[in-house]
């Protein structure tokens, strides 16, 4: 059952990318050579999700997960509000900054997940991995599309 919370909350976040669609504004903006091709970004979030759900049902069984599961908590809050800061209201340094603080919260619930539980630390490398890859190319994004 637990699981199923972490999967919801994965879910609600998930659903801002189908409220938000890329649509003709991001088709038309300059990208760096790294953007990865559209069919990646369903798949890789879709993985992503299924991963920080898993991660955090893992963690909440652990004795002493507060920390990491209030970062858990804090990482999904912001995850949800990038895509419309981004997408919705096509604000590009906004979106850099909720990315930004995005991985700052990440990278410690990474540490803290690997202190708890190794299995959930692995299951969020990825999530870190693709978070500096769409940092980079916000960044990008932000700079060469003025």
């Amino acid at each position: 059952m637990a699981f199923f919370i972490f999967l919801i909350a994965c879910g609600a976040a998930g659903t801002t990318g189908v409220l938000f669609k890329p649509g003709a504004w991001y088709a038309a903006l300059k990208k760096p050579s790294f953007t990865p091709p559209d069919w990646a970004f369903p798949v890789a979030w879709s993985l992503i999700y299924l991963l920080l759900a898993g991660a955090g049902y893992r963690l909440s069984l652990m004795p002493g997960s507060q920390f990491a599961l209030a970062l858990w908590a804090a990482q999904i809050a912001l995850n949800t509000l990038w895509t419309p800061v981004f997408f919705g209201a096509h604000k590009l340094f906004i979106a850099l900054v909720v990315l930004g603080l995005l991985w700052l919260i990440t990278a410690p619930l990474l540490v803290a997940a690997f202190g708890l539980d190794a299995l959930a630390g692995w299951m969020l490398l990825p999530y870190l991995v693709w978070l500096s890859l769409a940092g980079a190319l916000n960044f990008c994004l932000w700079r060469d599309n003025p």
